[in-house]
């Protein structure tokens, strides 16, 4: 019933900024806490960062702190991730996921319900 569908990936240049979105549709998207995840060629899907709709409970990857930041606009139901001084390695389908807000905090793909499609993010060099 809950869906979520990310935009904002594209083609930039190394040390560029994108701002990825998730729209979260469906009357009970709140219950969910939302993660972003992204998984490189060849590479395992690895968590970055996940919050919940109040704001709280932030948490990022150490890999992805230092240039990440998550956000939301809950009245638009939708959550953002902001990066910036993007590198090669970035280079990845970034994901969208969700799972109750109810449950322990998880950076583990598998613990997680609801899946968007994923955006591609490509940095060149």
């Amino acid at each position: 019933q809950v869906q979520l569908v990310e935009s904002g990936g594209g083609l930039v240049q190394a040390g560029g900024s994108l701002r990825l979105a998730c729209a979260a549709s469906g009357r009970t998207f709140t219950s969910y806490a939302l993660a972003w995840f992204r998984q490189g060629p060849g590479k395992e899907r690895e968590f970055v960062s996940s919050m919940k709709w109040s704001g709280s409970d932030v948490y990022y990857a150490d890999s992805v702190k230092d240039r990440f930041t998550m956000s939301r606009d809950t009245a638009k139901g939708t959550v953002y991730l902001e990066i910036d001084s993007l590198k090669p390695e970035d280079t990845a389908v970034y994901f969208c996921a969700g799972r109750s807000q109810r449950a322990a905090w998880s950076p583990e793909a598998p613990d997680y319900d609801l899946w968007g499609q994923g955006t591609q993010v490509t940095v060149s060099s």
